[in-house]
């Protein structure tokens, strides 16, 4: 903290003059960055519909209330499909990023030159593409449906699972590794029981809560042709069957809420 003198007295100061001109200059920049971002979109909105919004979303809401319950008769199956492509797509990505994250690993990749690296790679290109896109990107390859769906989102969750459980196996305790390496025990050995009994724990954490993002994530991957019941929420949408699309809303929530306190209760146990 600079000090200053004024008439032989001492003035603290929180920040110098240098310091102090460096902060304006910054919230100077700033400001000026937000005023050119919001003159282009105020450019490109029309401004007519935004005032109008909230009477349309008034009539809106007026169309889908009350939501049509007979219309949950239908929604048995695409709600069930929902959930398999979560469950399957999870399990899959799970079972892929164990390998993938034993390569980034610094501690346990066979070479921090070569594999490392494309391990990495691997992480950062599947978590960085939503799993709406690779869902459209599948539906051209092998087809619109579920199949589809459960690879999404299992790409999509290879990368976030490898990244938790890399990091998990980069702070373990050396100690124990060490102490089953001085018993003679090969690579093998020393990955079955020095490293992988300390991130058990992190794995189990992981799968439920990357499983918890993937109940959500899957219940719009219908609007894109990947099954589920987001395929039903497409087709009200298109014929403004706003009662069923408000039933179809609920029953959405109502499965992630259950999602929520499922994933909250297994995490709850395993820690």
């Amino acid at each position: 903290m600079p000090v200053f003198e004024r008439d032989g007295a001492q003035i603290w100061k929180r920040r110098s003059r240098r310091e102090s001109l460096l902060r304006w200059f910054g919230w100077l920049i700033g400001v000026a960055v937000f005023m050119v971002c919001w003159q282009r979109i105020s450019e490109a909105t029309t401004w007519f519909f935004v005032w109008d919004a909230p009477r349309i979303a008034n009539d809106i809401w007026t169309r889908a209330t009350p939501p049509r319950w007979e219309y949950i008769t239908q929604l048995g199956r695409p709600i069930w499909d929902t959930l398999n492509i979560a469950t399957l797509g999870t399990i899959i990505a799970l079972i892929l990023s164990v390998p993938v994250a034993f390569l980034a690993a610094r501690n346990t990749t066979p070479s921090k030159l070569f594999i490392r690296p494309i391990a990495l790679l691997i992480i950062v290109s599947t978590r960085s593409i939503n799993s709406l896109i690779w869902a459209l990107l599948l539906i051209a390859i092998i087809g619109p449906g579920v199949f589809a769906g459960v690879v999404a989102i299992a790409i999509r969750s290879i990368g976030f699972c490898a990244k938790l459980l890399y990091e998990a196996i980069e702070e373990i305790d050396h100690a124990q590794v060490e102490a089953i390496t001085a018993t003679g025990a090969s690579r093998w050995q020393v990955m079955a029981y020095g490293i992988v009994p300390q991130i058990m724990p992190a794995f189990a954490g992981v799968a439920v809560f990357r499983w918890d993002i993937n109940i959500r994530e899957s219940t719009v991957l219908g609007l894109v042709g990947a099954g589920g019941i987001g395929l039903q929420l497409s087709s009200s949408l298109n014929v403004l069957a706003w009662p069923q699309v408000s039933l179809i809303l609920l029953v959405i929530l109502a499965a992630v809420v259950i999602s929520e306190w499922v994933s909250a209760k297994v995490r709850g146990a395993i820690i």
